[in-house]
């Protein structure tokens, strides 16, 4: 069997570091998010399994499909934008803003109009857009050398010595290091595991304009802006040529489909991702779809086990996912900022302007630096740049990506 053929350790542990990362940090945010909306047990269950399910399946069938690497993730930017907003709505109202925010996703990405907005963007612009995503979470993770220096050092150590000696293996091996130093130091958290299976709750959805327009839009707009647009830029930056209408449009029907059962968002990931399509996961680029598969089937086991594995995941501390992370991420990183100073004069402001506005964390109207980031790049990119020639490179570029 083909898919059989191209299994890999390094690609299967991708995988699965994707998904840890995603449930041992941007998780922390949905489940407040499931607070502020006053949630049961049952509800919060029902959310976690929703958004859980999807990321799995849409993860598997996708990555089979297309032979590329499909993680999908929640949108962790429209969870935070959810602790504040959910307040004075009942969990229906909610729902029904879920539902409308990812039929909105699905129309616009099968109908084209999303990739056909995103191909009018320089290509620099993109790269930058998403450097600017990954930069601060590389940042970041410096800190854990003042909290937990020695779990730090022994994954920063490991994962160079590694990339010298055995690079393939490298964040196999830092991830490794890094549990080991959690283990010595008696790092890992105290948690009270659930035994019980997770399972879907169904609420009927209510449809109001407050809620639509305080939820539903902004929802649809950081969860395109934040997650789909950096997602389909980080394909492209492989050398993927990623079918902008089926990705997007699947993923948000599926997430349409399971918004009653609490789903807020399901994307294409971005930072979750950037672990798990580069080289690390396999030299050659048609073999790191197993990634998804994996990332995946971890997926499907914590909706279905919740309580066991989400505990297991929230055991490892944080300064040691960020770290692992980290060093994860910096081959993207470096991909992306070489691709975001490749262009000329005009295509390099418009780069640093998104670059700056990306990294700055501003959160304008509800919605998140990423977004503001891309339009003021574009926005530069288009003061600098006469209409006739940025026309002409539009028309290049989408011809070179039918020929590719």
């Amino acid at each position: 069997m083909a898919v059989l053929r191209d299994v890999s350790v390094t690609a299967i542990i991708a995988g699965f570091l994707s998904a840890l990362i995603n449930f041992a940090g941007p998780f922390l945010i949905v489940l407040e998010a499931t607070r502020a909306a006053g949630l049961n047990e049952a509800q919060t269950a029902s959310w976690v399994w929703a958004l859980s399910i999807g990321n799995g399946v849409c993860s598997i069938v996708l990555s089979l499909f297309t032979r590329i690497p499909v993680i999908v993730a929640w949108s962790t930017p429209g969870a935070a934008l959810l602790i504040a907003s959910l307040g004075g709505f009942s969990f229906a109202e909610a729902v029904g803003a879920f539902l409308v925010a990812s039929v909105a996703a699905a129309v616009v990405g099968y109908t084209g109009w999303f990739g056909w907005l995103l191909s009018k963007v320089p290509g620099p612009v993109l790269q930058a857009l998403l450097a600017g995503i990954l930069l601060p979470f590389v940042v970041t993770a410096a800190g854990a050398f003042a909290s937990a220096p020695l779990i730090a050092g022994c994954i920063v150590v490991t994962f160079f010595l590694g990339k010298r000696f055995f690079d393939r293996f490298a964040v196999l091996a830092a991830l490794a290091a890094g549990l080991v130093a959690t283990w010595a130091t008696g790092s890992f958290q105290e948690v009270a595991p659930s035994l019980t299976l997770g399972g879907p709750v169904f609420t009927m959805p209510v449809f109001t304009p407050a809620a639509l327009i305080s939820i539903a839009l902004p929802l649809f707009m950081v969860t395109m802006a934040s997650q789909n647009a950096p997602g389909l830029a980080l394909l492209h930056s492989q050398g993927y040529q990623p079918n902008d209408r089926l990705l997007v449009g699947t993923i948000s029907t599926v997430s349409a489909v399971l918004a009653p059962f609490g789903a807020h968002g399901i994307n294409l990931g971005a930072i979750t991702a950037a672990v798990a399509i580069g080289p690390e996961c396999h030299p050659d680029r048609t073999k790191r779809y197993i990634a998804g598969l994996s990332g995946g089937l971890t997926y499907l086991l914590v909706g279905s086990f919740g309580g066991v594995l989400v505990a297991g995941f929230q055991a490892i501390p944080t300064e040691t996912v960020s770290v692992v992370a980290a060093v994860a991420l910096l081959g993207a990183a470096l991909t992306a900022l070489t691709g975001a100073m490749s262009g000329n004069t005009r295509t390099g402001l418009a780069a640093i302007t998104t670059l700056a506005v990306t990294m700055s964390g501003v959160v304008i109207l509800s919605v998140g630096s990423a977004f503001w980031g891309l339009l003021a790049g574009a926005a530069v990119y288009l003061m600098l740049t006469p209409a006739r020639e940025a026309s002409g490179r539009a028309k290049t570029r989408k011809e070179a990506d039918v020929t590719a």
